[in-house]
């Protein structure tokens, strides 16, 4: 699928624009004639189908890296596009406005010193954005207002862009990932779980998914006076079975107990009958948070499971900290990286943003969680409300012992699952279309998350099938309000805007392309569970993500082993082809009369096939 290309100047209107995508073929000759006139330079960029021009401006972009750069600004409905007018080499920008977390106005009209009014933004993807105008004839209300409006479409009662693309992609992204089909994948149900359907209306839990499974001795009514105890009614049910010894990992949120230890007799059966399924001695309890954390909830009618009171369960507390102290954390690393990066006390300025501990702390908690299911031991895992933390540890924990979610496939259904099926508050934590940048809901927790896998996989380079491409595909799109993939809290909510009839979802976009996310050094090695190593030594800041924009840095580009795998790949399918083409030749009637040795020519590509498959 290819979008038309369009080519915007100052003076291109609304209607030719979509004019020149109905009918990329043809060139509106009054347009070239004032093009003419102005003897202006076009500024061109791809528009993606459903995407239209706003307004466009001359302008000063402020460049971290070069210093000021004159040229043109242009915002549509989905981005703003900057291009350089005479830079050599060229600068461009090409922002999502979902991107974008904060617009400001930045000097006023009687300030002074060159470049000193304009528009400072702000982005959720690491970088910051200043640009100039003139400071005669209120010249920046404008483009303020339309960006504000654009890049906050729900604060201004707009559609997010996702609702308005007409992308057309060849694949069903939202077929990638059906619970029962996933459910059975697993071996489920058995005679020890269930699926239930009890929250087929959210009637349960608004923000659990429809289909759960649940054990077999438990009845409807059991779920529900357990559903009174868990914060938000969010019970513990099962996210995957061990195929082999059938422990499980189940997830959930913190129990109600309050400051006056609150019980629940259902709450404490329902936990037992989890750990007796597969004979588990005692049932353990991972916690997320710090153990003072857990505590201090309490005050506000929260908990943990006492010893007291689950007398089958050990509980373990995992340190990780909560969503504002992640915030805090990865806004440090942003103001060591962006724009210029720390380089006299590199080390240290790292350690003090603490980013990496947090990933340590993160890792280390999924491997605990892997190697007590390894170990035949039935776990439950929650934090608070068991939406944040707890959608990491689960699926860091799935990705170790699970080989199938370390696919292209799997890893979409992984993410489907854990996250968007089971309510990661995707809408509060990225704030989507939202103008409210102070919002104490903001928390770069998906964003930890991916860094995490990201570490995996540089420890592990042959047990995945994707890429690093893959990764920060779906960071760009989780902010970029493109797809509806990541839109709103949880599954009622998108149910009841339609995501899926009326948005197009990431994985078809991926699944279409699929060469581009895979990773040619994989090897499908089904049994394996991975432990990787989780101490500070081990781990390393992801340079490509989060300093991608910093020109001085050198990128990782493909590695140069990498680039000649790929070309012996290309040569292999060259040789293929080459290799069918005489086969078909040898087999047509006309080709009776070759002789042996031709026919034992027609099979020498197969000899060098044979040299390309080079073990790496």
């Amino acid at each position: 699928m290819t979008a038309p290309h369009v080519t915007l100047g100052e003076v291109l209107p609304e209607r030719a624009v979509q004019n020149r995508l109905t009918n990329p073929g043809t060139e509106n000759c009054s347009l070239c004639a004032s093009r003419e006139s102005l003897k202006m330079e076009p500024l061109a960029v791809t528009l993606l189908p459903g995407e239209e021009r706003v307004i466009d401006k001359d302008i000063m972009y402020i460049c971290p890296f070069s210093g000021p750069v004159k040229g043109k600004v242009f915002i549509t409905n989905y981005r703003l596009y900057f291009k350089s007018a005479d830079a050599d080499p060229s600068v461009t920008l090409n922002v999502p406005l979902g991107a974008i977390g904060r617009v400001e106005k930045m000097g006023g009209a009687s300030s002074r010193g060159e470049n000193s009014y304009g528009l400072d933004i702000t982005c959720k993807d690491m970088r910051n954005l200043r640009f100039a105008l003139k400071q005669e004839g209120h010249s920046r209300r404008d483009i303020f207002d339309i960006l504000f409006r654009y890049a906050f479409p729900l604060s201004h009662g707009l559609l997010l862009f996702a609702y308005l693309s007409q992308e057309k992609y060849e694949e069903n992204g939202w077929s990638v990932y059906k619970p029962m089909e996933e459910f059975r994948r697993q071996g489920l149900p058995t005679d020890k779980w269930r699926i239930t359907f009890i929250n087929d209306n959210y009637e349960l839990c608004d923000t659990y998914p429809t289909i759960l499974v649940v054990p077999f001795k438990a009845t409807e009514e059991d779920l529900r006076k357990v559903s009174t105890f868990r914060s938000r009614g969010r019970i513990p049910v099962l996210s995957w079975i061990h195929r082999e010894n059938q422990a499980v990992i189940c997830r959930c949120s913190q129990p109600l107990v309050g400051m006056s230890g609150k019980r629940n007799k259902d709450d404490e059966r329902y936990l037992d009958v989890i750990r007796e399924a597969n004979g588990t001695a005692k049932l353990t309890i991972y916690d997320a948070r710090p153990s003072v954390n857990a505590v201090a909830n309490k005050a506000t009618g929260g908990g943990y499971e006492g010893d007291d009171t689950y007398q089958n369960a050990e509980l373990v507390f995992l340190d990780i900290h909560n969503i504002h102290v992640m915030r805090e954390s990865l806004k440090k690393l942003k103001d060591i990286v962006y724009p210029n990066v720390e380089e006299s006390h590199w080390l240290s300025s790292l350690e003090s943003t603490h980013w990496l501990e947090h990933i340590k702390l993160v890792l280390s908690g999924a491997i605990q969680v892997a190697d007590k299911i390894s170990g035949g031991n039935s776990v439950v895992v929650h934090c608070s409300d068991g939406w944040d933390r707890t959608a990491q540890l689960t699926s860091l924990a799935m990705l170790m012992l699970d080989s199938h979610y370390r696919t292209l496939r799997g890893f979409q259904v992984l993410l489907e699952k854990e996250w968007i099926s089971f309510g990661h508050k995707f809408a509060s934590r990225i704030g989507h279309g939202d103008k409210n940048h102070a919002d104490q809901d903001r928390s770069p927790i998906f964003v930890q998350f991916i860094d995490c896998v990201w570490q995996m996989t540089k420890q592990f380079p042959t047990a995945f099938e994707f890429n690093e491409r893959l990764l920060m595909t779906i960071l760009d799109h989780l902010f970029s309000c493109r797809f509806g993939t990541f839109l709103y809290n949880c599954e009622s909510a998108r149910d009841t805007n339609e995501v899926r009839s009326k948005t197009v979802s990431l994985w078809s976009l991926v699944n279409s392309d699929s060469t581009s996310y895979l990773n040619p050094f994989y090897t499908p090695e089904s049994s394996r569970v991975l432990y990787p190593v989780a101490s500070m030594r081990h781990l390393e800041l992801w340079v490509t993500y989060y300093i991608r924009w910093n020109p001085r840095i050198r990128q990782q580009q493909q590695s140069p082993v990498e680039q000649r795998y790929m070309e012996l790949l290309a040569l292999r399918d060259e040789y293929l082809k080459k290799l069918e083409e005489l086969q078909l030749t040898d087999s047509s009637p006309n080709s009776s009369h070759l002789s042996n040795s031709s026919a034992s020519n027609a099979a020498s590509p197969t000899q060098h096939i044979n040299h390309l498959h080079t073990p790496f």
